[in-house]
């Protein structure tokens, strides 16, 4: 067999039920696995002695023969998912000492089938960022190298920590949230498959919330096999989140092993933007010639209210940030600044919420009270919230016309150094997102692929957009571009 940590998940499912290893020696190779990747600061709760009593609980279900898919399985969780007893930060100095005293429902589905987590993963603050660069951690580090440089790439964001874990072989798969493109952006820059459901198709309980309206969790995994497999067990209906679906859960994997001859991809033509890299307009079109060949038909579409989506997500999303992040007071849980003598209250809450909240969350927060703020309402939020019914609409009239999947790049370069953007004005960051947030603002399914490298030798991924509920459509055609673009790179070791 080859190295355990080398495995899929799908790969080392099998192997655990034909006997030839076990969730121990899995598990065991993964801890050494991470104990190893300190340089890239992608693990920072550790949770190895959980990992063990998970691993030995779960080898002796396999023993009983009751053994769910992801049994035994070796995982990282992103630091947004509360976990019972296990410090929960959201990436953030004002969660600072929170333990949870319950578990949030994705985690706990997953436990309940049998997952082993390695430990809680590094990410922007609160899921806002899109480098990893935010964290009260510091940055999480990019696996993957430019060349001959040894310059620090980022991992992407917010779900960096997750994305490296994964493509580091540090763990087997890893969950993350995607708010904007948390999940897809940074798996095209790590060269990993990372799927955004369809808004309500996973429970958002106990996942700390950034924006509630468009928060989703998701699998970030090495194959899209993979994905299917995680999202099936971590998928259902739950009475605690009322935007949960009450729909089946259908068996994911499965659904993505069908032929997609005859499908109609759409390509959008709004997606072709001024000053787009000749090389991820090359990747674009060799993706389009790669669904070609898989026997779909491809077919030029138009969603016109796309160039007003990133303005449109940059007020909806730190609108409900700004309320959201009310309840970090200092008063009941996490973080409390140190009070001089005669302050009281008032000076408790600034305090506590001026040294706890990192700069990009005070900006997002001020932006956000800014546009709900009386005056200011209708003329941006408002606003905004018809621009998002628009861009909605868009996709919907794309699919009643017959599309059944859309074909776009995933980000609009490659992995860039570590703070390359420090200095910029937050607009540069901000357009990292301009291909995914379409997908948040309309609830859709949305999964990245890796499909290439670029001429320094970092992946670059393709994003598929499905129509709603259709994970299992999606994935189908997502397997199939993952087969035709042969994608087996991965970082040559230097941590």
């Amino acid at each position: 067999m080859s190295d355990l940590t080398d495995l899929t998940l799908a790969e080392a499912r099998d192997a655990l039920r034909s006997g030839e290893t076990t969730a121990q020696a899995l598990t065991e190779a993964h801890i050494e696995a991470v104990e190893g990747a300190g340089a890239l600061n992608a693990f920072v709760h550790p949770t190895f002695d959980l990992a063990r009593a998970q691993a030995e609980a779960a080898d002796e279900r396999i023993r009983r023969g009751d053994a769910p898919d992801m049994c035994g399985l070796p995982i990282g969780v992103k630091d947004l998912f509360c976990t019972k007893d296990v410090a929960s930060q959201a990436g953030s100095k004002i969660l600072d000492g929170f333990r949870p005293a319950y578990e949030s429902t994705v985690t706990d589905k997953l436990f309940t089938s049998g997952a082993v987590m390695l430990g809680k993963l590094n990410m922007d603050e609160f899921a806002m960022g899109s480098s990893n660069e935010t964290s009260t951690y510091g940055d999480a580090v990019n696996p993957w190298r430019a060349g001959n440089s040894d310059a620090a790439l980022t991992p992407g964001g917010s779900s960096g920590g997750s994305a490296a874990a994964v493509a580091a072989r540090t763990c087997l798969a890893a969950l993350g949230t995607d708010t904007g493109g948390s999940i897809r952006q940074p798996a095209a820059f790590t060269g990993i498959v990372g799927i955004k459901p369809t808004y309500g198709r996973v429970s958002r309980w106990g996942i700390v919330a950034f924006a509630s309206s468009l928060d989703q969790a998701g699998p970030m995994t090495r194959s899209v096999q993979d994905a299917a497999i995680m999202l099936r067990a971590m998928s259902g209906h739950d009475p605690k989140d009322s935007t949960s679906a009450d729909l089946e859960v259908p068996d994911f994997e499965a659904l993505a092993q069908q032929d997609i001859a005859g499908k109609v991809i759409g390509i959008p033509r709004e997606y072709r933007m001024d000053g787009m890299p000749e090389e991820i307009e090359a990747l674009w079109q060799q993706g389009i010639d790669m669904l070609r060949d898989a026997g779909a038909e491809t077919r030029d579409i138009s969603l016109p209210h796309t160039k007003y989506a990133l303005p449109a997500y940059y007020v909806i999303a730190p609108a409900e940030a700004s309320s959201n992040l009310a309840r970090y007071d200092g008063v009941r849980f996490g973080y409390r600044a140190k009070l001089d003598q005669g302050d009281g209250v008032t000076e408790m809450y600034e305090k506590t919420r001026a040294e706890g909240f990192g700069h990009e969350v005070q900006r997002r927060v001020m932006i956000g009270t800014y546009v709900l703020s009386a005056g200011f309402y209708d003329a941006y939020y408002n606003r905004a919230r018809k621009v998002r019914a628009l861009i909605k609409k868009d996709f919907d009239e794309v699919f009643a016309e017959g599309v059944d999947a859309i074909l776009t790049p995933a980000t609009p370069s490659a992995a860039f150094e570590l703070g390359a953007m420090a200095d910029a004005d937050p607009i540069q960051m901000y357009l990292n997102d301009v291909f995914t947030v379409t997908v948040n603002l309309a609830g859709l399914p949305g999964v990245a692929v890796p499909a290439g490298l670029d001429r320094r030798g970092l992946p670059l991924g393709l994003q598929l957009i499905g129509k709603p509920w259709a994970e299992g459509e999606l994935l189908a055609t997502a397997r199939a571009l993952e087969e035709r673009a042969g994608f087996v790179a991965r970082p040559e070791k230097w941590w």
